[in-house]
This record gives C-alpha cells, structure tokens and sequence, in this order.
C-alpha cells in the first residue's frame, strides 16, 4: 500500500513529498507495521534533511510529538521532531485502533530503550 508523507523542515517554508509503501493496508495493521511505518516517516525527515545519509540507519521510536488525526479521507499520522514536521497517510483505519496501535508501540519501546548514537532521531 503506497501512502504519501509530506515533511516541512524547520526553517523552511516549503513542504517536501515522498510516497513511501506500507508493509499491508492499514486495516490489517499490527503493532509490528506501525513500527515500520513510524520508521520509514522518521527515516523519510531524516532524507529530506541529509539527502546523502544512509537510508537504513537506525531509528529510535522516543521522544517525539505525534498524533492519529482523522482527516476527510481516513486517518493522518503527524509527527514533529526538532529538525521537522511530517504528515503521512491518509490511511483506512479507524482512529482509536491508530492511537491505540502507535500508543502501545511507543509505551514498548520506552520501557525497552536502546539506541544507539547513529540514530536519526
């Protein structure tokens, strides 16, 4: 399932667009999927910030500001980190499910922290 993130970086005034392929369509979603999504957004900042970088360098899921908004097409994951801004989706899930999914993906990956010093974020 192909979805489109829409990245601003800070400073800039102009959005960037990216199509980016889920791993199943968003109704079939586990906590697993959402990890890779969440990864591929975070990852997709990072290319529009350093379009040289590695595009497999390792992703921390903490410490960012994100929201499952329902938008008039299906639902939208935003998400803010200090070098941005990324909207992704829309994506054919219902809401809470989203929320409830990211919610226990990030609360995991808080209580098992882990990254390393080349993460993106």
């Amino acid at each position: 399932m192909t979805y489109s993130v829409e990245i601003v970086l800070r400073d800039r005034d102009v959005a960037i667009e990216e199509q980016l392929e889920a791993p199943r369509p968003a109704r079939e979603w586990t906590e697993f999927d959402v990890e890779d999504v969440l990864r591929d957004i975070l990852r997709a900042i990072d290319r529009a910030q350093n379009p040289g970088a590695d595009r497999d360098r390792p992703v921390a899921l903490r410490g960012f500001s994100w929201i499952a908004e329902p938008s008039a097409d299906g639902v939208v994951i935003a998400i803010e980190i200090p070098m941005g801004a990324a909207v992704a989706g829309p994506f054919d899930i219902e809401q809470p499910r989203l929320d409830a999914l990211i919610g226990g993906l990030l609360k995991r990956h808080t209580l098992s922290p882990g990254a390393g010093s080349t993460t993106i974020h």
